[in-house]
């Protein structure tokens, strides 16, 4: 079974220009029937039907800032919506997402539960395995879950991917005890469930599985495996012959398109300070490369290298004429301020806030080309963005470099090829800006 889903269809079709749905209102199929309702009612052999173990919907984390029924939905997929029913410390909550949110609250209060959440989502419509994505799943099991009689317990999770297919919701039911596998998965559009599977027989390793057909057969049933994000392989196993078939295949391309869409980014200055060595220069989620990226990126693109000058320049002390990297002649290479008068400052040198603030202004300026992400090859770029997660998004930087920070991250966020989820512990400034969604887990 192949580890990485091949997109097809409507998606390579749009690079031609065909194949692209007329802006619609679709309506998002949310609230009834929409997720497990509790973990006693997925023991063996009581659960006959998928929609037995789906419940009523969620409460809203933060009111103000509910995304609203749109006539007109965006070129390129992005989550609008991320859903914790049970995970960890989060229980029945949402979370609406703009191109740009930042997450706050209180230590403890689930920020990081949240992105952890998000980037889990994100590997499973990869098509990574269950226990890649969760080598602990316990963590992920709210605390006063209680096993059922078959002594199971597990956690839920769901999203909704906004895009020219309109609103597209994925709920996924893990289960993490005894063993962990997905016991029920639901894909819906426009008010219909596109995909459904269920536990049936938990002494096999797969789920049964009904997916939209729209023929002379309302649905095609089948098995699937119990490990894999069902959504994520409907592409290898619907032909797509039908018009129910096609919308199947291009609501499941459109959530697999946003989800693998997604790079982590969590600097550590401790490891930004050695030189590093000359390899593919793509930057890793720590940012220990950071110099060799500096030094392939500073002629690629002369226009965007100008722009992380000026960002740098606004966010580090001291003067700063040029951000460059020099080779050593060993096989690394180091990164450098210019300060001008011929007095270079090399980046071991700097505090771990501008450390930070230097590696995440080069996550906004760059692109999939150059961060260590899964790129989606057989999609056209106009029709992607990219989503970074930036757990602790403020750790190290003073209130002047977040600010500056935010600012950089709206003008590139306004232009839709990348998005920004960031954990702050405070954003109380930040409330009310144009282009910035603030979800507070105080409220």
């Amino acid at each position: 079974m192949p580890d990485r889903l091949v997109l097809r269809g409507r998606w390579r079709a749009r690079s031609a220009g065909a194949g692209v749905r007329p802006a619609r209102i679709a309506v998002c199929a949310a609230g009834r029937g929409a997720l497990p309702r509790s973990w006693e009612g997925l023991r063996a052999g009581t659960v006959r039907s998928p929609a037995e173990a789906y419940g009523p919907d969620m409460t809203v984390s933060s009111p103000e800032a509910v995304v609203t029924a749109r006539t007109h939905h965006p070129d390129r997929p992005g989550i609008t919506e991320l859903r914790l029913a049970a995970f960890a410390v989060h229980r029945r909550v949402r979370f609406p997402l703009g191109p740009l949110t930042l997450v706050t609250g209180p230590s403890g209060s689930g920020k990081t539960v949240a992105l952890r959440a998000y980037e889990a989502l994100a590997l499973l419509g990869g098509g990574a395995g269950l226990a890649e994505v969760f080598p602990d799943p316990v963590t992920c099991v709210p605390e006063t879950a209680r096993p059922d009689a078959q002594r199971r317990r597990g956690f839920r999770i769901g999203c909704t991917v906004d895009g020219p297919e309109g609103p597209v919701r994925l709920d996924v039911a893990v289960q993490a005890e005894p063993e962990l596998r997905i016991v029920g998965e639901r894909l819906t559009a426009d008010g219909r469930i596109l995909l459904e599977t269920a536990l049936r027989d938990p002494g096999r390793r797969s789920v049964q599985a009904a997916w939209h057909t729209g023929g002379s057969s309302a649905v095609t049933r089948g098995p699937l495996p119990d490990d894999r994000l069902g959504t994520a392989l409907l592409p290898l196993r619907v032909a797509g012959r039908t018009d129910g078939e096609r919308q199947v295949l291009a609501a499941a391309e459109q959530m697999v398109l946003a989800l693998r869409s997604v790079y982590a980014c969590a600097p550590s200055p401790r490891r930004m300070r050695a030189p590093a060595p000359v390899g593919q220069g793509r930057l890793l989620g720590g940012c220990e490369n950071l110099a060799e990226v500096l030094w392939r990126t500073r002629s690629e693109c002369a226009h965007r290298y100008a722009h992380l000058v000026a960002a740098v320049r606004a966010g580090c002390s001291g003067p700063v004429a040029d951000v460059s990297a020099e080779p050593l002649g060993d096989g690394t290479v180091r990164g450098l301020l210019d300060r001008g008068d011929g007095v270079r400052t090399p980046l071991g040198l700097l505090g771990d806030g501008e450390l930070r603030y230097l590696a995440l202004a080069l996550v906004l300026l760059t692109g999939p080309g150059v961060l260590e992400v899964d790129q989606a090859g057989e999609v056209p770029q106009a029709l992607q963005s990219l989503t970074v997660l930036a757990d602790g998004f403020d750790h190290c930087l003073d209130a002047r470099q977040t600010q500056e920070l935010v600012r950089l991250a709206v003008r590139m966020c306004e232009r839709g090829h990348i998005r920004l989820v960031g954990a702050v512990s405070d954003a109380s400034w930040a409330r009310g800006l144009p282009g910035v969604s603030v979800v507070d887990l105080r409220s």
